[in-house]
């Protein structure tokens, strides 16, 4: 099968062939060690400006307590394998089965090997390539969305700015986006530091242009026992509730059999930078060291019955919604 339709069905690796004008790609690898005390994501990836003057490739770091770093590379700095996910950006290397980086800026740097286990990557299908489903098949989309890994073993320790941090025993997560811009209004959530093992809960709501308007679209899922979860707008779930405030946000998403409602709060958010029209010039405020409280119900006979109620801690969070765009509205 050619690479450029063979990717679809594999959403790790890089989906930009040959663009180099009015495109982004990153991917999102988060490490929280085994007591939570020194979570941090490292987010490699490609910027092409729309006019195709501005060309580089990045990693950047973010730590909890709203501190966060951008390193910036030329875009020929950036190369990647198509059959699998490994890519390199100058003399750092992320993969699947890990990463290895040496990151140097006027503050310091970051330096180090972390090892990944087993990926637990959200299922990918003939019809429904990955976590967006029918919607991945749709072209010139604004952004594209990947589930990776939901969650895997870590072990190994980095070096930030002197400062030694172990990973051993600590548990990942890996996503990643693709296209022109990050959406205009959106909402993210996720942790897999839970007291009960092999548990993780990513979300993200968003303003999604569509034809001539736009819907407020959603993808989450509970990794439990194993198994996932789905709430997605692709198999019917709905966005019941949406609440707003700072670093907090409720959100519940329902379906026919089931219901997952989610209490963020405690972000702490850092300044990154985001893409718009393929440049790294948009705003994103995430956290890391957020808390997520996690309710699964299931609905029988119109009754409902909690299944899983706890709180996942150390979360990556963006809310980022301040136009009041996410609204429940009618989806195509």
């Amino acid at each position: 099968m050619l690479y450029p339709l063979s990717r679809i069905w594999n959403p790790a690796v890089y989906q930009g062939g040959a663009r180099t004008r009015r495109y982004f790609e990153g991917w999102y690898l988060k490490l929280v060690d085994a007591d939570g005390q020194h979570p941090l994501a490292l987010i490699p990836g490609v910027s092409f400006s729309a006019d195709g003057s501005t060309r580089q490739a990045f990693v950047q770091l973010v730590r909890p307590g709203g501190t966060g770093r951008y390193f910036a590379y030329p875009a020929d700095a950036f190369t990647f394998t198509k059959d699998r996910f490994r890519i390199a950006v100058g003399d750092s290397r992320f993969a699947e089965d890990g990463l290895d980086v040496d990151l140097r800026d006027e503050h310091g740097g970051v330096s180090g090997s972390v090892r990944f286990g087993p990926w637990s990557p959200w299922p990918v299908r003939p019809l429904s390539p990955g976590v967006m489903g029918w919607y991945r098949f749709v072209p010139g989309m604004e952004c594209y969305h990947g589930v990776l890994s939901m969650d895997h073993s870590l072990s190994g320790t980095l070096v930030v700015d002197g400062e030694v941090l172990s990973f051993d025993g600590g548990r990942g997560y890996v996503e990643k986006d693709w296209g022109a811009s990050f959406p205009s209004s959106w909402i993210w959530a996720q942790s897999n530091r839970f007291a009960r093992p092999g548990v993780s809960v990513s979300a993200s709501i968003a303003r999604v242009p569509w034809m001539n308007a736009s819907f407020t679209g959603s993808i989450a899922g509970l990794l439990l026992d194993g198994e996932l979860h789905r709430f997605t707008t692709y198999t019917g779930a709905k966005l019941a509730c949406l609440k707003t405030r700072p670093g907090e946000a409720d959100v519940v998403l329902r379906d026919a059999r089931a219901e997952l409602e989610l209490h963020i709060q405690g972000a702490a958010v850092s300044a990154l930078r985001a893409p718009t029209l393929g440049s790294m010039e948009a705003r994103a405020d995430e956290a890391l060291d957020a808390n997520i409280h996690v309710t699964l119900r299931t609905i029988r006979g119109g009754r409902a019955t909690t299944v899983f109620d706890a709180e996942g801690r150390s979360a990556g969070v963006e809310i980022m919604d301040e136009r009041g765009e996410l609204e429940p509205a009618p989806r195509p």
